[in-house]
């Protein structure tokens, strides 16, 4: 190779080497395609993998510590939402290269899989994963058919206001044979379109009641005591349950493995008339 050429080049790798991820999923993302030691800096709500815990913790979902990431020398950056933008905004000014995904359909969350890997030069391995984890959708979706009914299914996402739940996870509830009572409202890209009063949801009476917010630990009695839910389906028949956030509301992996997972067990159960046990310590039934 021409000298003057290998100079220029040896000014950066090909590929990122030093990465920040200023949410959970890209880096969920990395570690499972073999490339969590390419991450230098992690948010402070990741949860997944636990060994990603021990890295430097950079940022909330709103907030960033500019000073730290900067500390650490990343050649990448990535994030989630345009509630990031502005983060990403102030590491672009910065000199820092920054991706932000804002993926909110099941195939927009399989390309930013693609894509995640595509930037560090793992792209077969990205690939792979995602063939992995739609093949858990398929065989999802295969289970559904064989269910006695689609039961009708309200998924919150936060309790006040009342929000439905995000794009993906109303589609996640459809694809294992629920219903979605408020599906008209996962077109909106944010969660400003997905506020219903509780006296609406009550109307359209759900036979089952999956919450997860965001965060926080959904309580029975804050749901069973709405204006009008004394006689909702799912209260009646105590369909009640809860899915942790970081299994559903991250959109990555998580949701299109464990989370999908366990709103199958709870739509299934909801479909066959059953009734899945309340998990020690939890105020809401559980899969």
């Amino acid at each position: 190779m021409n000298g003057r050429l290998s100079e220029l080049l040896s000014s950066a790798p090909p590929y990122p080497r030093r990465v920040v991820c200023m949410t959970e999923e890209t880096t969920e993302v990395l570690y499972r395609i073999g490339a969590g030691e390419l991450v230098v800096g992690v948010s402070g709500f990741t949860v997944r993998p636990p060994e990603a815990r021990k890295k430097p913790r950079v940022s909330s979902f709103l907030d960033a510590n500019f000073e730290r990431i900067l500390e650490l020398k990343p050649d990448l950056v990535l994030g989630f939402s345009d509630l990031q933008a502005d983060l990403g905004r102030e590491l672009c000014k910065r000199g820092v290269p920054v991706y932000l995904f804002n993926q909110r359909s099941v195939a927009e969350i399989l390309q930013a899989v693609r894509l995640t890997g595509a930037l560090v030069g793992r792209a077969e391995a990205a690939d792979a994963l995602a063939a992995e984890l739609t093949a858990n959708l398929e065989r999802h979706a295969e289970a559904a058919e064989a269910l006695p009914r689609r039961p009708r299914i309200f998924f919150e996402e936060w309790h006040e206001p009342l929000i439905s739940g995000i794009r993906w996870c109303s589609e996640l509830v459809e694809l294992v044979g629920g219903e979605d009572v408020c599906r008209e409202s996962r077109a909106s890209h944010g969660a400003q379109g997905r506020i219903f009063t509780p006296e609406e949801v009550a109307r359209r009476n759900p036979d089952g009641v999956i919450a997860s917010w965001c965060g926080r630990k959904a309580k029975r009695d804050k749901i069973a005591a709405r204006p009008g839910w004394e006689t909702v389906r799912a209260v009646v028949d105590d369909q009640l349950y809860e899915v942790k956030s970081s299994y559903i509301l991250q959109p990555g992996p998580a949701a299109l493995s464990d989370g999908v997972d366990r709103l199958a067990r709870i739509v299934g159960a909801i479909a066959r008339g059953e009734k899945l046990p309340v998990p020690r310590g939890a105020d809401l039934r559980g899969a």
